[in-house]
C-alpha cells in the first residue's frame, strides 16, 4: 500500500509481575471478560518487541493502567524508563484520581510522555471525578492525546457509555481523546461523540473481528460514518493481550471495503499526523 509500515496505538508493555496479574484474569475468563480468552502472544518482552517489529510496527505505546490509589506514579516510572530503552515505543504514561495526580501527570510530560492511558472499567473511577479536573485541562492544554476505555465492553461499568466522559469533553473540549474499541458496544454513541468534537478520536482495538462480531457487533449502516471520520480513526490492536493472530486485526480492517486511501490513513497516516512521527 505504499506505506512505510504500520503505527499501533493500543500494544500494551507493562512491569512483569503486572502483566502476570493480568494474564492470570484473562486465564480465569473474569467478570469484565466473562469468556475464554487466550492470550495469543504470551512471550516474554524482547520477543513481544521483536513480533511487533516482523509485523511491520514502526510505533507503539505501552498501555498501561492502574486499579486503586498510589499506583499510576510508580507506573509511570517503569514506562519512562521502558520508552527511554525502546526508541520505537511512543512514551505511554496513566493516571489515577488521587491526591497529587496533577504533579505526577506534570512530571511524566515533562520526561517526555507522549500520549496517556485511561481505563474506566478497571479503574472503576469517575472521569468527571473533581480530582481529576486539573489532569484533563493539563493534557487539553498541551494537546496530548489520551487513550481511554470509556465504551461499556466487553462488560458495563458505573462509570463506562458516552455520557461521562461526554462530560469530561463538555468541560474540556480541546482534549485530545482516543477512544479506544470504537467505544464498543455503543459505536453510534461514540462516533456522534467524535461527530460533535473535533479533537476526538477512535481506534480500531478488537473491533470488526470474529471474535468481537460474536458478541457486539458493528452496525453496517454506520460503516459510512467511518468514511466521514477517516482521518480520525486509528489502528489499535489490544497486542499482545489478543485471543488470535495480530494479522486478524488489518484483515478485519482489509474486509470492510472502504478502500486503500482509507486503510493507509487509520494503519498510518492518521497516527503518524497526531504524534508526529516523519
Amino acid at each position: 500500500m505504499g506505506l512505510p509500515g504500520l503505527i499501533d496505538v493500543h500494544t500494551h508493555f507493562m512491569p512483569e509481575r503486572v502483566l502476570e496479574k493480568v494474564w492470570a484474569y484473562f486465564d480465569a475468563a473474569g467478570p469484565l471478560t466473562g469468556r475464554p480468552w487466550p492470550i495469543a502472544y504470551r512471550e516474554e518482552e524482547g520477543q513481544r518487541l521483536a513480533r511487533l517489529r516482523e509485523f511491520g510496527v514502526r510505533a507503539f505505546t505501552a498501555m498501561l493502567y492502574p486499579h486503586k490509589p498510589g499506583m499510576a506514579a510508580w507506573l509511570n516510572s517503569w514506562s519512562a524508563d521502558f520508552a527511554a530503552r525502546t526508541p520505537d515505543c511512543l512514551h505511554t504514561a496513566t493516571f489515577y484520581p488521587e491526591p497529587g495526580v496533577e504533579e505526577y501527570v506534570r512530571a511524566a510530560l515533562a520526561q517526555g510522555a507522549r500520549v496517556f492511558k485511561a481505563h474506566l472499567q478497571v479503574g472503576a473511577y469517575d472521569p468527571a471525578d473533581p480530582l481529576l479536573d486539573g489532569t484533563w485541562g493539563l493534557l487539553a492544554a498541551t494537546g496530548t492525546p489520551v487513550v481511554t476505555h470509556c465504551g461499556s465492553g466487553p462488560t458495563p461499568g458505573k462509570h463506562t457509555g458516552p455520557g461521562p466522559i461526554g462530560a469530561v469533553l463538555a468541560r474540556h473540549p480541546g482534549l485530545r481523546l482516543i477512544v479506544a474499541h470504537l467505544g464498543l458496544p455503543e459505536y453510534r454513541d461514540f462516533l456522534d461523540l467524535a461527530e460533535r468534537h473535533p479533537y476526538v478520536h477512535l481506534d480500531t482495538t478488537m473491533a470488526f473481528t470474529a471474535f468481537t462480531e460474536r458478541q457486539a457487533p458493528f452496525p453496517p449502516d454506520q460503516l459510512p460514518r467511518l468514511l466521514d471520520l477517516q482521518d480520525r480513526i486509528l489502528l489499535g490492536t489490544d497486542f499482545p493481550n489478543i485471543p488470535y493472530p495480530y494479522a486478524e486485526a488489518l484483515r478485519s480492517l482489509a474486509g470492510l471495503g472502504l478502500g486503500d486511501d482509507w486503510l493507509r490513513a487509520v494503519c498510518h497516516d492518521n497516527a503518524a499526523r497526531l504524534f508526529d512521527i516523519s
